[in-house]
C-alpha cells in the first residue's frame, strides 16, 4: 500500500524548494502511455500520487494487462499545476514497475516452455523504499513474491553455516520460529541438499548450481516429499529453461527486480 507520506517525499525530492516550471493556469487532462509493449504495473501507485494531488483519476487499466504502444493507461483531470508535478513521479514509479513486470512476464514464459509446474520467484534484491511497489510489480507479471521481509521466512545461508554448521544452524532457526514459519536452506554442493532436508528443512535452496548439478540435486530430494526444491543464483532469463527442465518447484531470481529495464511510458497533457 502506497502511503501518503511516501508521496509527500517522492514529491518533495522531484519538486525542491522553489517549482517555477510547474506553475501553468487553468485545467487539463493528462494521459500516461505506453510507447513500446509489455506488461503494466505500478498503475495503482501512479494512481494515489495523482489522487494526493487532488487530481482526478478518471480510467485506469489493470495491473498485469498486455499493452502494445500507443496504448492508454491512465486518464486524469485536474488543475494543470498538480497534474504536471504529479507527471514525472507517475511515470517513474508505472515504468519502472511495468519494467518489472514485463521481465517477469519474460521469465514466466521462457520457464513454460519446459514445465507448467515451476514457479518464478522474486528475492529481498529490491530497490530501498520501492520493496512493495517492486514485489506487486513482480505478481502483475506472473510471479511469486517469495519472502517480503526476514520475517516471513527463515533463510539458513551460508554464513550461517560457516558459523554454526549446516544441521546446528537448522537446529538453531528451528528452536526461534513458530510451526507455521518455513525454513529455506542454502547449500552449494549437491551431497548437502539431503543433508539439509533430513536436517529439517522445508526449502532448499541450490545455490549458483548448473543445470546439470541442480538435476542431480533434484534427484537426491525426491524421497523428501514435502520438502521444496528452489534453483537460485546468477540465473538468466536465457538460462531459465535448462532450469526448469531439472524439476525444480521454484527458480527465484534477483535480476527481476534489481535489472529489469523501464518500460517506456509518456505523459501527454490535452485533450
Amino acid at each position: 500500500m502506497i502511503t501518503d507520506t511516501q508521496i509527500e517525499r517522492w514529491l518533495r525530492e522531484d519538486i525542491g524548494h522553489h517549482d517555477v516550471s510547474n506553475e501553468v493556469p487553468g485545467e487539463t487532462v493528462g494521459r500516461l502511455v505506453a510507447k513500446e509493449s509489455g506488461v503494466v504495473a505500478g498503475l495503482e501507485a501512479a494512481a494515489a500520487v495523482f489522487d494526493y494531488l487532488d487530481v482526478s483519476v478518471t480510467d485506469r487499466i489493470e495491473d498485469g494487462t498486455d499493452v502494445d504502444a500507443g496504448d492508454e493507461l491512465l486518464r486524469v483531470i485536474g488543475p494543470a499545476r498538480s497534474v504536471f508535478r504529479g507527471e514525472r513521479i507517475a511515470v517513474n514509479l508505472a515504468g519502472h514497475a511495468s519494467g518489472i513486470a514485463t521481465r517477469t512476464h519474460e521469465a514466466v514464459e521462457n520457464a513454460r516452455t519446459e514445465s507448467d509446474d515451476v514457479a518464478i520467484a522474486a528475492t529481498r534484491k529490491t530497490t530501498p523504499g520501492l520493496r512493495g511497489l517492486e514485489k506487486r510489480a513482480v505478481v502483475a507479471g506472473g510471479g511469486d513474491t517469495h519472502r517480503l521481509d526476514l520475517s516471513h521466512m527463515a533463510m539458513v545461508k551460508d554464513n550461517h553455516i560457516a558459523e554454526m554448521g549446516l544441521e546446528n544452524a537448522i537446529a538453531h532457526f528451528r528452536e526461534q520460529t513458530s510451526f507455521v514459519t518455513k525454513i529455506d536452506v542454502e547449500v552449494e554442493d549437491v551431497a548437502d541438499a539431503p543433508r539439509a532436508a533430513e536436517a529439517g528443512a522445508d526449502i532448499v535452496l541450490l545455490d549458483n548450481m548448473t543445470p546439470e548439478e541442480t538435476r542431480a540435486a533434484v534427484g537426491e530430494l525426491a524421497e523428501y516429499e514435502s520438502v521444496l526444491a528452489e534453483a537460485s543464483g546468477g540465473i538468466t532469463i536465457e538460462d531459465i529453461p535448462a532450469y526448469a527442465a531439472t524439476g525444480v518447484d521454484v527458480i527465484s531470481m534477483g535480476a527481476l527486480t534489481h535489472s529489469a529495464p523501464s518500460l517506456d511510458l509518456s505523459f501527454r497533457t490535452g485533450q
